[in-house]
């Protein structure tokens, strides 16, 4: 399905809403656009007239194409609109790094969201150099909705009284959006779901874990999720979706349920956004296609394709079965900085992931907790945190105590490897990564071992074959599980261990450790200087439930 017309479909909607959560490089890489070179305005015997570059988010590029080929007053002067489609996301990528001369002199997103993202590679909150695209009126507008079967509606109750973001997200229904890293609709359903849900750690956790659902293919693709939407079923799931996008898909599928949030709908403004710095000339050509787009021809125009105008007018065809609104939702207002925090998180998470977790297994751990012991709790933990990663995730297991192995080079060594690193769906003789590290999981009780705890040596080993094996795509991180202090008076101590961290810190291959305190006799002190010397955090889980928390924690604050 499309925004703007069904035979013209929305290229993005098979992204799930996760999958996206992905830098502008691999946004770059998803990019699709069109060029409409054949029928874009002429300026036929205007031999000096002048050429006005537009970029418009894909959704809006048939409208205007319409509208700039059809404007008499553009032809009269002389002046040409050429205009691309392309996703905003790939707009930005081009605005922060390509010369003035390349750059659109009209640029039309679906949100002025992206506005924070000029200049930083697609990254919320890095140095935006030079100055920003000049806002210059809209485009028409369309608030965000949820799209589901009516018969899921009636069976959530949602018919009756609508949900608010935050019950929409925390349902137990999937909830699908187009792509975070590439999509306005995702990050702002999100940024709605947590501001819902008042906006603290709870709701932290709850988008995190929306968003890691979707990476390990727990939550649809939106297309699949727009098929069982149409298909009818009670048990459908919930699309996060424009009114437009909404009122199209409603127009040709009675089964469909329109529902409008009780906390208000974030709005895609649809900016027209004048950019650089033209000499006169070109500036009124630009100003001549930009009064065009917003001009009351324009708004009429926009309602007819299924927009809202600037007042809020309904477009064409809402009310009655279709499900849309003819009064305009309730605005809700996101704090652009929420937003771009909420990118920053996504963003991360969207990155894959490489980690080396290395779990204790001195005696120590067999202490009583809750119904087992710490061995047995770390276990049931790890097992879990294992459940949020994609396939795509490398994973492996060490385990350590003191002297847990043979000399090594005259030394004993400290750690043993149960589970090299490797993507958690390659094939291991016949076995999924991720079912092989689950059943190395399962040995961790049995194999608890005296001699105390060789925490330092083990730490500077796993961020050294870390490096050894760095992944520059990923996010490469060392997960150290333990509930005591470093006992290993042979091997290196604390101040030369921080001291090599920091010698051998590489900003070009950055490996992190999160150290998990488990139980009240572990050295926190100690596993916060260690991870903060190579930009990590260290985490205290004294009672059991914690642990798990502990670890989902680390995975959503992860840089």
């Amino acid at each position: 399905m499309g925004r703007h017309a069904q035979q013209h479909p929305r290229r993005r909607w098979p992204l799930a809403l996760a999958a996206a959560l992905l830098a502008v490089a691999v946004a770059a890489g998803l990019l699709v656009w069109q060029r409409w070179d054949d029928t874009s305005t002429t300026a036929a015997g205007c031999p000096g007239g002048r050429t006005v570059e537009v970029q418009v988010t894909p959704e809006l590029g048939e409208l205007t194409e319409s509208l700039l080929a059809g404007d008499r007053a553009l032809a009269d002067a002389c002046i040409t609109a050429d205009v691309v489609a392309q996703e905003p996301v790939q707009t930005v990528a081009d605005l922060g790094a390509l010369d003035a001369a390349e750059l659109p002199d009209v640029w039309v997103p679906d949100s002025a969201s992206w506005l924070a993202r000029v200049g930083s590679g697609g990254r919320a909150g890095a140095e935006v150099p030079g100055t920003l695209p000049e806002p210059a009126g809209q485009l028409g507008s369309t608030p965000l909705v949820l799209a589901t079967s009516r018969a899921a509606a009636d069976a959530l109750g949602w018919s009756v009284t609508p949900p608010s973001w935050g019950q929409a997200l925390t349902s137990g229904r999937p909830l699908a959006a187009p792509g975070l890293g590439t999509a306005s609709e995702g990050l702002l359903a999100l940024a709605a779901a947590r501001t819902s849900l008042g906006g603290g750690p709870e709701a932290d956790n709850a988008v995190v874990a929306a968003v890691l659902a979707a990476a390990r293919g727990a939550t649809p693709p939106v297309e699949e999720a727009v098929a069982a939407v149409t298909g009818g079923g009670a048990d459908a799931p919930v699309v996060a979706m424009t009114e437009q996008e909404a009122l199209v898909l409603a127009r040709d599928d009675a089964d469909v349920a329109v529902v409008y949030p009780a906390d208000g709908s974030p709005v895609l403004d649809n900016p027209v956004l004048r950019v650089g710095s033209p000499e006169p000339a070109q500036r009124a050509a630009v100003d001549a296609v930009v009064a065009t787009l917003t001009s009351p021809d324009a708004a009429t125009a926009a309602r007819r394709a299924g927009f809202r105008d600037t007042t809020g007018q309904a477009p064409d065809g809402a009310g009655g079965d279709s499900g849309v609104s003819v009064a305009a939702p309730a605005s809700l207002l996101l704090d652009p900085a929420v937003v771009g925090q909420l990118l920053t998180r996504v963003s991360g998470l969207a990155t894959p992931s490489r980690l080396l977790a290395v779990v204790d297994v001195s005696t120590s751990m067999s202490a009583a907790a809750g119904d087992g012991s710490r061995a047995t709790l770390a276990r049931d933990a790890a097992k879990s945190a294992l459940t949020l990663f994609p396939d795509s995730a490398a994973i492996g297991l060490w385990v350590f105590a003191a002297e847990l192995q043979g000399p090594a080079d005259g030394a004993e060594v400290d750690w043993l490897e149960l589970v090299p690193q490797r993507t958690l769906d390659a094939d291991v003789d016949g076995r999924p990564q991720r079912a092989v590290l689950s059943a190395a999981l399962d040995t961790v009780p049995d194999r608890l071992t005296g001699g105390g705890t060789g925490l330092y040596d083990t730490t500077l080993a796993a961020v050294r074959a870390s490096r050894a094996s760095y992944d520059p795509t990923a996010v490469n991180t060392v997960v150290v599980v333990t509930d005591g202090t470093n006992e290993d008076s042979a091997g290196i101590q604390l101040d030369e261990l921080l001291q090599t961290l920091t010698a051998e810190a590489d900003p070009q291959r950055p490996v992190e450790v999160v150290a998990v305190g488990l139980g009240p006799d572990a050295d926190l002190d100690a596993l916060e200087q260690v991870a903060g010397a190579t930009g990590g955090g260290a985490y205290s889980a004294v009672d059991p439930e914690d642990l798990q928390t502990v670890l989902f924690d680390a995975l959503a604050n992860r840089d």
